[in-house]
């Protein structure tokens, strides 16, 4: 098969290394992982925008490096070649490689934040969707200092500790281990970057079996929906987190 892949940048070196090894053709086209802080609706808009140049005369199926991530893959639609994507809520089940080893060691860690290499070489946002950012929209990415000069104190304290503090939340750092790291020095920064925090350090192995399958297949109907031509994607808040169907509009 003839494959075309669309895929968050974040999944970057996980999917190099599957497709490499993959006995299909597959192109692969990286995303830049600010797409996820715009929203829902225009994460999609721009997805479907990429989907829709896909050469259905060249390729036999779209593949997503991407779960479902804050809704930004609802509604999004398959012309005329299907397009398959993971069952998950965000791309950390990818990388543990289930769906209920993820809720079990999230249920286990509470206030847990997870790095891989992705994420710490490719996770911060810059460029045009930086502008485009909830965060930027809404001031969360502000100083405290910006917030007390532009609304004074009283006002700054609380837009502050409402909005501003997206950290407190969390208390450990857990980094994923997925076998093709070049050496420790991302595992280092992930330590580093707890020790500095006063937080917690973890470290799991990843497992690589969801971005082999999603690559090569079988795409069995637990772990990957695939959305025939005609149908678009939808939220189902229940266990298999997508489905597909027609277009509502």
């Amino acid at each position: 098969m003839r494959l075309k892949l669309i895929s968050c940048e974040v999944l970057y070196r996980e999917l190099c290394h599957v497709v490499a090894h993959s006995p299909h053709t597959v192109d692969a086209e990286f995303v830049p992982k600010g797409l996820h802080d715009i929203g829902a609706t225009p994460m999609c808009e721009r997805l479907q925008a990429i989907v829709d140049r896909v050469d259905s005369s060249v390729y036999d199926a779209t593949l997503l490096g991407y779960a479902l991530c804050n809704n930004g893959l609802a509604g999004l639609r398959a012309r005329s070649i299907p397009i398959v994507l993971p069952r998950g809520h965000d791309c950390i089940t990818l990388y543990l490689g289930d769906r209920q080893r993820y809720l079990d060691y999230f249920d286990a860690n509470p206030g847990v934040y997870f790095k891989t290499t992705g994420w710490i070489e490719r996770g911060e946002v810059q460029g045009e969707l930086t502008q485009l950012s909830v965060q930027r929209k809404t001031g969360m990415d502000r100083s405290y200092e910006e917030l007390l000069a532009k609304y004074g104190e009283d006002n700054a304290k609380y837009l502050w500790e409402t909005l501003c503090q997206s950290w407190r939340n969390y208390g450990q750092i857990t980094f994923i281990e997925m076998g093709i790291e070049p050496d420790g020095s991302f595992e280092k920064i992930a330590r580093d970057d707890a020790a500095q925090r006063g937080w917690k350090f973890d470290k799991v192995a990843g497992d690589m079996g969801l971005f082999e399958r999603l690559i090569n297949g079988p795409w069995n109907e637990s772990e990957f929906l695939v959305v025939q031509p005609g149908c678009e994607v939808y939220t189902t808040f229940d266990e298999g987190i997508v489905a597909a169907r027609p277009p509502t509009e």
